[in-house]
């Protein structure tokens, strides 16, 4: 059976129930029992102050602010006291800070903060100490408010606050309003800090220090270098000492819905990592400020208006750490000296709420929880540096892309799979020169014909065409074997070559150009011709862009060369460059070619992943020893961000006859202590026209096991001809996770029709769209 804390840890760690998260703008916490617990007191309490559940922090924690241990000067009975009893303190002092905020514990942020700090001593606690935990949990309560009504012993909890805005949005004057003194200089038309500084001070018995940093720029291309320069001195400031809680401040009268706010966000991001928006409380000033009007005319509710600039708020956040799941507390703060108040003579918004006891209030739970996330070791810390947000490639993944079948370009420039197929065809008088001659019809006499002599004279030409390009394929293959044996031989003798005379050029295909209104198409400009030359270089355009009248946005280059006798290299790149992006896709293959034994690979690629490189490094030897069968072995490591994948696989073929051919692999993929393991089986039938016409149908199955977790799945793909000038493509995928997809391709030359059906569709299909979201947005209206 299993035991309390195993079922604690299944159910609980995964909604983040210990998480040191920041105080929500809005609860969507999954725990229902804690919600109809404290459903009554959502009411009394503000709707945007309640703890998150933070699953995004549990994704990956380290992505968090380290929470460095209290201020509280620990003795050394303090520390030879076990986990359970320092949590035991800590609340006791939490429950003592509430009462001197004047707050509930009946509050819903209080009341959430006490139940994750009893769930964590559930986590930590052994099977014997459950029945103490709770013991402590229900003692702490009364013990806390003995000592404070005695006083003694005397609280000493802190936490550092660290400060970040633009200029001018009242950083220095809300430092001034919670310690109700003038600490730190306010200018109404000039920036007034000018220098990083500390301010301490100490609120209802609660030290506070507050790191004031100079204001940031808007956001424009002079401004970038200035604020860098700011967010790196105040990373250089706070790096031996981490602050607990982070501020950044906006203006609540000047939000704007554009994304001017969102560049400086990005960049402190980039500077300090994304672990510093895990304990950001996002501060809004000015918010007794005249509200604007609304598309009626008329002012904006309160409510409606905070929601909006809210969540306009979180939206740039996600973006700057690309997590959607993140939520930060949000808190309003007015600073005018005319500010209403109530008769305590504390500051209050529209909404009569105090904003004074609210920010301690989320600085103290926010400083408890990551004490107590410290005391039990429930996650990792590290200090504020550089962005770790960049995902590393699974290795499920990279083990799919070593897996995949790699065709090897022979020393005449061709796959050498192809070419064994047509040697052995190579015997015997060619099939095309044995038919006789064929007039020709024109269109008019086409049409003269019955649809019986009609249909019986394509099928005429299409045999005939057939044999013609499998006599060209022959002539090719028999010319490169050629070419071959006079190398051999002329190596063997001098090592000169003959001079002979550079080929023509040949005009490649058109390039598929974007739609564009011009009033002329400029394929002209992008039209390549394949000369003698080795190196063939062509424009890569963007095929969902519309300034290609201009240039082209990257540019291909491949070469194919021998460089030794049966020593082949081939080099294939792209790279592409547009206003925000840099991005390059190399491979690299050097090919030795035994004509009495194993074909050996060597290859390097590179390829970009937003700012960082992946290189893999991977090596081949196939073997054939019968006619039909050949087995392939090989190895590859792979580099991303300083971490280093090494793989191993193996793969064996055998072809029964020319059409039918039967291939499987087996490999791993592994890094440290993790591994990954698949392999697949797969059977591929091709057409009787093969390598003329590339019509096949392939099965495949695919095993893949990782951390414990199987994934079978299945796969088809056919390619057949409907008619003569219409071909499709069908494929499909489905595994055991219930995840597949299915892709139709047609391509048609002859029947406009089918064009036709497809456009309507789609247009029917969007139509259908619309119809559902006005729908749905009539009902959420």
């Amino acid at each position: 059976m299993m035991g309390v804390k195993d079922w604690v840890l299944s159910q609980l760690v995964s909604k983040s129930v210990v998480s040191s998260s920041q105080l929500s703008a809005g609860d969507r916490s999954n725990d229902e029992s804690l919600n109809e617990e404290f459903s009554n007191q959502v009411a009394a309490d503000t709707s945007r102050l309640p703890i998150s559940n933070q699953e995004s922090q549990n994704d990956d924690p380290l992505q968090q602010v380290v929470v460095e241990n209290s201020g509280q000067s620990h003795s050394g009975t303090d520390e030879k006291l076990d986990p359970l009893a320092k949590i035991e303190r800590l609340q006791i002092n939490f429950l003592r800070l509430v009462q001197r905020l004047r707050q509930s514990q009946d509050n819903l942020v209080v009341s959430k903060v006490l139940y994750r700090m009893h769930i964590a001593s559930l986590i930590r606690a052994g099977e014997s100490d459950l029945k103490r935990t709770n013991l402590r949990s229900d003692r702490a309560r009364k013990i806390a408010a003995e000592q404070e009504a005695s006083g003694l012993p005397e609280l000493d909890f802190s936490f550092r606050v660290l400060v970040l805005g633009k200029t001018g949005v009242g950083k220095s004057a809300t430092i001034n309003s919670i310690f109700n003194q003038f600490k730190a200089v306010t200018n109404a038309f000039q920036p007034a800090t000018d220098r990083i500084q500390e301010i301490g001070g100490t609120v209802n018995g609660i030290k506070i220090s507050f790191i004031d940093t100079p204001g940031l720029l808007p956001y424009s291309t002079s401004s970038v270098g200035r604020n860098r320069k700011i967010l790196c001195s105040v990373k250089r400031f706070i790096r031996k000492s981490p602050p607990d809680i982070v501020l950044y401040f906006e203006r609540l009268d000047l939000m704007n819905v554009g994304y001017s706010v969102f560049p400086l966000m990005k960049l402190i991001t980039e500077v300090f990592g994304s672990g510093i928006w895990f304990n950001t409380i996002l501060v809004m000033t000015h918010s007794f400020s005249a509200l604007p009007d609304g598309p009626n005319g008329y002012p904006l509710s309160y409510e409606s208006y905070v929601t909006q600039c809210t969540d306009l708020m979180q939206h740039h956040i996600h973006q700057a750490v690309s997590d959607s799941k993140l939520e930060n507390p949000v808190l309003f703060v007015e600073n005018h000296p005319h500010c209403k108040t109530d008769i305590t003579g504390e500051k209050i918004l529209p909404n009569g709420q105090v904003w004074k006891s609210q920010f301690l209030l989320l600085c103290v739970c926010t400083k408890v929880l990551g004490d107590v996330n410290t005391v039990l070791q429930l996650r990792d810390g590290i200090e504020l540096g550089p962005s770790n947000t960049t995902r590393l490639p699974s290795l499920p993944h990279l083990l799919s892309s070593f897996l995949r079948h790699r065709s090897v370009v022979g020393p005449s420039g061709a796959d050498t799979e192809a070419d064994v197929i047509l040697s052995s065809d190579m015997e015997g008088e060619d099939e095309y020169d044995q038919l006789p001659p064929i007039r020709i019809l024109t269109k008019t006499e086409f049409e003269k014909l019955t649809k019986l002599q009609q249909k019986d004279y394509l099928d005429e030409l299409d045999y005939r065409e057939t044999l013609y390009m499998k006599k060209q394929l022959k002539e090719e293959a028999h010319r490169r074997r050629e070419e071959k044996i006079r190398k051999d031989g002329t190596l063997g003798s001098d090592g000169s070559s003959d001079n002979q005379e550079p080929p023509e050029a040949v005009q490649l295909p058109d390039m598929a150009v974007p739609p564009s209104f011009d009033s002329d198409c400029p394929v002209h400009r992008y039209r390549c011709l394949l000369t003698g030359e080795q190196w063939l270089a062509r424009p890569v355009l963007d095929p969902h862009g519309w300034d290609h009248d201009v240039g082209f946005d990257g540019i291909n280059l491949e070469i194919v060369t021998e460089l030794k006798h049966n020593v082949v290299a081939s080099v294939t790149g792209q790279l592409s460059k547009d206003k925000q992006d840099f991005s390059i896709q190399s491979e690299c293959t050097a090919v030795y070619v035994d004509p009495r034994g194993p074909t050996y690979t060597v290859g390097f690629d590179i390829k970009s992943a937003a700012k960082n490189m992946i290189y893999t490094v991977h090596s081949n030897a196939k073997v054939r020893h019968f006619k039909h069968n050949v087995t392939e072995c090989g190895v590859c490591v792979t580099s991303f961000r300083e971490k280093n994948y090494i793989g191993a696989k193996i793969e064996d073929s055998v072809s029964v006859g020319k059409r039918l051919k039967f291939s499987m692999n087996a490999g791993c993929m592994g890094i440290f202590r993790q591994a990954a393991y698949g392999g697949s089986l797969e059977a591929t039938l091709r057409g009787r026209e093969y390598p003329v016409r590339n019509e096949s149908l392939s099965m495949t199955l695919t095993i893949l096991s990782f951390n414990k977790e199987t994934v079978v799945g299945g796969s088809f793909q056919t390619d057949f001809r409907l008619s003569r000038g219409t071909g499709m493509s069908v494929s499909g995928h489905l595994n055991s996770q219930k995840l597949g997809q299915v892709c139709v391709k047609t391509s048609s030359s002859d029947h406009v029709e089918i064009a036709l059906i497809a456009v309507i569709s789609i247009f029917r299909a969007l139509l259908r769209r619309r119809a559902t979201n006005h729908r749905e947005t009539l009902e959420t209206g």
